[in-house]
């Protein structure tokens, strides 16, 4: 029987949001920094490298428009660890010429920084980290694009309940991130009359988990939920296979690019997807900009997520100048708080924590080595 992995998340269309340049001079030589922290080198450096191409693109765009403007990009690898991303937030805040952060991709990597951006008044806008503890810290310079695990998870329960997939287990590893969207998916599954078996967790990095799946087992469930991200999740399913546990495997946004299916191989056919936005098309104008500037690389889950964040920052950059050219970081917060940005697709408008009202989720299956939509859910 084939498995059923399920990955849940938002794809995002960008459009053009508007900025204007107010009294800036040509003959400014002030020269500023945009940002960007996300997981550069590891296991997971793909998502975070996909993430710095969404900024670059954005950060071009801007630069062909606006030339008597000089913003600089400044990369930052926080190593998808607590410690790094404290230690790299605290280099980024601590510089009066950054004007803000597109960060982080982890929520274990994005709670513990947003505190040091917070103390500096720098805005921080994440386009992946979905742990709804970030925004529920009352932080004013704090803003998500994505949505968050308590919007995420349900749907992957209410997926699974519709076709009568009923009794699953649980895992997750320990990260902020996986703990927080396994969590909800097991609140909403409960609530909606389904069993969850057992729950149990593996450790980020790890390589060798037939022990604990061959325990699962045991529980004959008809699914299996992870929540954590492709690394771990790409060599769940595949020794899932040689254990004889053919179920499907459910998981969040961190499953959703092609190096899942890479590193899977043929075990991740029939598995399923969900991630946050709507799907990208050869037809969208996102994935034609993109592709434009990066031929050989795939888009990730976050790249215009990140594009999007970084358009945000820059617009808010240029309305937040004074007559002398000079930035305020408090004026920017406010400006973001408070404007409606337009993308191609929806619109992006924040609420009063910080969390992005306009959500999409798509629903993808593994059909012959490639991801394949199977719902859109607004």
């Amino acid at each position: 029987m084939k498995k059923i992995l399920v990955v849940f998340g938002i794809l995002f269309t960008v459009g053009v949001f508007g900025v204007f340049i107010s009294g800036c001079s040509s003959e400014s030589s002030k020269v500023y920094k945009l940002a960007l922290a996300a997981p550069l080198t590891g296991d997971i450096a793909p998502l975070g490298q996909g993430m710095k191409r969404g900024v670059i693109l954005a950060y071009t765009e801007f630069t062909n428009t606006y030339t008597n403007v000089k913003v600089e990009l400044a990369f930052f690898d926080d190593r998808a660890t607590e410690s790094e991303a404290v230690n790299v937030a605290e280099k980024i805040a601590s510089d009066p010429r950054v004007i803000g952060v597109v960060g982080h991709l982890n929520s274990g990597c994005s709670i513990p920084a947003s505190s040091v951006y917070n103390r500096r008044n720098l805005p921080m806008i994440t386009p992946a980290s979905t742990n709804p503890k970030l925004t529920l810290q009352g932080f004013k310079n704090v803003f998500r694009i994505c949505p968050t695990d308590a919007q995420q998870g349900p749907i992957a329960a209410r997926f699974l309940i519709k076709r009568n997939i009923t009794r699953v287990f649980v895992l997750d590893d320990k990260t902020e991130y996986g703990q927080g969207l396994a969590d909800e998916f097991s609140k909403e599954f409960k609530k909606l009359g389904g069993t969850i078996l057992g729950r149990d967790s593996i450790r980020v990095g790890d390589k060798d988990f037939k022990a604990i799946l061959t325990k699962i087992k045991s529980f004959n469930p008809q699914a299996v939920f992870f929540g954590g991200v492709y690394s771990e999740g790409a060599l769940l399913t595949k020794q899932a296979d040689e254990v004889g546990l053919n179920v499907p495997f459910v998981g969040g946004d961190g499953l959703k690019t092609d190096k899942y299916v890479e590193l899977a191989g043929t075990t991740c056919e029939g598995d399923i997807v969900t991630f946050i936005g709507a799907p990208i098309t050869e037809n969208d104008e996102f994935y034609k900009k993109y592709k434009k500037m990066f031929p050989n690389d795939s888009i990730e889950p976050f790249d215009l997520f990140s594009y999007e964040a970084a358009r945000i920052l820059l617009s808010a950059f240029t309305n937040s100048l004074d007559e002398n050219g000079d930035f305020s970081r408090e004026k920017a917060i406010d400006y973001i708080a408070k404007t409606e940005f337009q993308g191609i697709s929806s619109k992006i408008k924040f609420d009063e924590k910080g969390d992005n009202l306009n959500t999409i989720f798509t629903i993808y299956t593994v059909s012959n080595g490639k991801f394949v939509v199977v719902d859109v859910v607004k």
